[in-house]
């Protein structure tokens, strides 16, 4: 997921809780989710899950139901369809790695992504070591 939308997000949520004069405890309260991933959203250090979005707008009474998430989400979720983003947006979600960590795994996965895709648009590398024996 690209850090412009997780911006995105931390400025939603935190007109949101200014919006509706909540706290971030209150909001955890409200939402299930734990005020150490609020203020991590809220400051842009994190970007949510879809279930984590869903959650907080619930917990600020913003969705009733599924048939009522807002557009944002879907943005979340197309952004997340990519391979590459999947694999930036597990990262990130996950709260014993830090920043610079993620960017080490992510850039071992790129540069591994990158060699696999040459290798299927070229084929198999076939290196020719002279002609074969002949067999009897």
């Amino acid at each position: 997921m690209s850090v412009q939308n997780g911006r995105a997000f931390n400025e939603w949520l935190r007109t949101q809780l200014k919006a509706k004069k909540m706290s971030q405890r209150q909001l955890a309260q409200q939402s299930g989710v734990d005020h150490s991933t609020i203020s991590r959203l809220v400051r842009g250090d994190r970007t949510p899950s879809l279930g984590t979005a869903t959650k907080l707008a619930r917990g600020l009474r913003e969705l009733r139901d599924e048939a009522d998430t807002p557009q944002y989400f879907g943005m979340v979720a197309a952004a997340a369809s990519h391979p590459t983003a999947r694999v930036e947006y597990a990262l990130r979600a996950d709260d014993l790695l830090s920043e610079p960590q993620v960017r080490q795994v992510m850039e071992y996965y790129l540069a591994l992504r990158v060699r696999r895709l040459a290798v299927a648009q070229n084929g198999p590398v076939v290196r020719s070591v002279g002609p074969l024996p002949k067999r009897n």
